[in-house]
């Protein structure tokens, strides 16, 4: 791959990261770099195991919480023992999984993709220090976002539209945040990123035969391994000097795969008055106050 690589993320010996769903995948390759370059990663994962795992082939400077993005209850569990960190990933997610819902009652994707991740930056905000990551998708573009019907309560759930409503929902947040957060004055930072197409075990939980599709595409050339699609959420953690509030994915072949940089998004994103409802709606869901007045 030509430009950026994990080879020149700087130095972080001293900074602390949080990486949620860091069991496998993004999050684990993301842990994994960000281990290899000095910094002590904290995997926050709902599967304790797995992440036991990978954080044994780490060494020291990876640990492991339980957090379970789909219970409100263990975002606020793990919230209340959290002591702080510079930098929050929130890369955990599920893509095009079958109606299901969280402890919580909220549709399985919104609820994990967005909510869980919303509450908790709402609670350890205050004790990050330096920015917030929040992993979009390209799918982003098919988002089409019900305010009135966030669960899904009301129409025929459709999977792949709940997906990219979730991930939508991700972008959102994170320009919002970004917004909020200079207009408080405050020195913290909100980026986003998307992994382009990146082979991972996000691909085949859909139960159906699209899980076929997902391994054959899985071996496509067009297909990024997943340390390289953890490149531009390590790029966007990592890098000084990035304007707060943009977005960052893969600059090849339609932003599928290739070095990270600078990408566009779908233009409703920019919608202040359906962000800042959205985020409304978000505290109304979840329970959490996002102030970030003393961030």
């Amino acid at each position: 791959m030509n430009g950026w690589t994990s080879a020149n993320i700087p130095d972080q010996t001293g900074r602390t990261f949080v990486v949620t769903g860091a069991n496998s995948g993004l999050g684990a390759e993301t842990a994994k770099a960000l281990v290899g370059v000095g910094a002590n990663v904290i995997l926050a994962c709902r599967n304790t195991a797995k992440a036991d795992a990978v954080a044994s082939k780490l060494g020291p400077n990876a640990t492991v919480a339980q957090l379970d993005l789909a219970d409100l209850a263990s975002v606020r569990s793990f919230a209340s023992s959290f002591t702080g960190a510079d930098v929050l990933i929130n890369n955990a997610g599920l893509m095009a999984v079958p109606l299901r819902r969280t402890a919580d009652g909220f549709e399985m994707q919104i609820g994990t993709n967005h909510l869980g991740h919303f509450a908790l930056t709402a609670l350890l905000l205050p004790k990050i220090t330096d920015r917030v990551v929040t992993v979009s998708s390209g799918v982003h573009q098919i988002g089409n976002i019900q305010l009135d019907d966030l669960n899904w309560e009301k129409r025929r759930y459709r999977r792949w539209q709940a997906y990219g409503d979730s991930k939508m929902a991700n972008l959102m947040f994170g320009l919002e945040l970004a917004k909020r957060l200079a207009e408080a004055g405050s020195s913290k930072e909100s980026f986003i990123a998307h992994p382009g197409y990146a082979a991972t075990e996000l691909q085949g939980r859909s139960e159906n035969f699209m899980d076929v599709l997902a391994k054959l595409s899985n071996k496509l050339p067009i297909a990024q391994s997943a340390a390289d699609g953890a490149l531009p959420q390590l790029y966007a953690a990592t890098m000084s000097g990035l304007p707060s509030g943009t977005y960052y994915g893969p600059t090849k072949f339609f932003g599928l795969h290739g070095a990270p940089g600078r990408n566009k998004y779908k233009k409703a994103a920019d919608d202040a008055d359906f962000r800042a409802a959205l985020w409304a709606e978000s505290e109304k869901l979840t329970g959490e106050k996002f102030d970030v007045s003393g961030s």
